[in-house]
């Protein structure tokens, strides 16, 4: 395929799985419960958190997490007691277990409390056409507040040198403006166009048979390589090529 025949598929796929139907497969339904602003952030920063394995077990494990706060995620971030916090300590997704969690708890709390809440801390340094810098701030700041070592390797740092996958899938979700009705484009203080695409197995195996993406490892300079061949084709919304990239890789065998 030529560039423009490239584009052309990927637009078709993009139509394709850029819809509700996508929803009920996918942990963004999470944030989806929600109506209130800061309880989407929270119910859709946890659920991003913990998105790698089985989908199907990140949606159940992802629902447990709100029940455990109650259903009222950003009132159990600002007010909840040492008793509420050991309620969490059955929670457990793969390497992710109940201290984590409390831990995350903390660093929400802290976020909201003196740093404006989590829009203002991505928004904050943000580059033209990059939030990586902003990722790699967040991770500084929400660890701020007392945590196991052990529980900062669930939030990546992509200025070492990480894909920061489960952030960038969170952005994608908080960013951009979706008249599909997926991505919920809550944060106006960002522009869609700085988000980098949610870099995983399924698309980087799509994009390096499609020719968009040639380095192996799905690091930080893949996700580099792959958001200037994103950018070409859509340079104000290059990250509505995920649907396209995952669709075809996880339902399609691409």
């Amino acid at each position: 395929m030529n560039q423009k025949e490239l584009k052309e598929f990927l637009d078709e796929k993009v139509i394709q799985y850029n819809n509700q139907d996508f929803i009920e497969s996918d942990p963004v339904q999470i944030p989806h419960l929600f109506t209130q602003k800061e309880d989407i952030e929270i119910a859709g920063f946890l659920s991003a958190s913990i998105a790698w394995g089985n989908r199907k077990m990140i949606i159940k494990n992802s629902h447990r997490m709100i029940e455990l706060m109650g259903n009222t995620p950003y009132d159990f971030v600002m007010s909840h007691s040492d008793e509420d916090l050991a309620r969490l300590e059955t929670f457990v997704h793969r390497t992710f277990n109940g201290n984590d969690f409390a831990g995350f708890i903390k660093g929400l709390q802290n976020i909201y409390k003196n740093h404006n809440g989590l829009e203002a801390v991505f928004a904050k340094n943000q580059e033209n056409d990059s939030l990586q810098k902003s990722i790699s701030e967040f991770k500084k700041i929400f660890f701020e507040t007392d945590h196991l070592p052990r529980t900062q390797k669930h939030i990546s740092d992509p200025l070492n040198n990480s894909a920061a996958k489960r952030i960038n899938m969170y952005l994608r979700w908080m960013v951009r403006q979706d008249t599909k009705g997926v991505d919920l484009g809550i944060w106006k203080s960002i522009s869609p166009a700085a988000l980098s695409c949610p870099l995983d197995v399924h698309s980087g195996n799509v994009a390096r048979k499609l020719e968009i993406l040639s380095r192996k490892q799905n690091d930080a300079k893949a996700l580099a390589e792959l958001d200037l061949a994103l950018r070409k084709m859509d340079p104000l919304d290059p990250v509505k090529y995920d649907f396209a990239l995952f669709g075809l890789g996880v339902f399609e065998g691409f």
